[in-house]
């Protein structure tokens, strides 16, 4: 746990991603029948798609759903962030 931790801290969530589906890929088949879903999420949704591949192989029951908002706030937040911080660059 304490390299994932490390590589989420350098690299980001879609390093760790990668990371996590070439160590554990029985994880992601267990959660996912193909691979477009987890292939968007590493685009889209990262933060999202980390927590969706650490709370649904037990269920989604009762705080899981609070930790899924939360991880897709910090996928929103991620985005509009950028767009916040860049944009004066673009001349009106």
């Amino acid at each position: 746990m304490c390299c994932f931790l490390t590589i989420l801290a350098l690299l980001g969530p879609r390093a760790l991603v990668l990371v996590w589906w070439l160590l554990e890929p029985l994880r992601f088949q267990a959660t996912f029948d193909s691979i477009i879903l987890p292939a968007l999420g590493l685009i889209f949704l990262p933060w999202t798609l980390l927590m969706y591949v650490l709370v649904v192989p037990g269920g989604i029951v009762g705080i899981d759903w609070l930790w899924l908002a939360i991880a897709l706030v910090g996928d929103i937040a991620t985005y509009s962030g950028g767009g916040y911080g860049n944009r004066d660059r673009m001349p009106v």
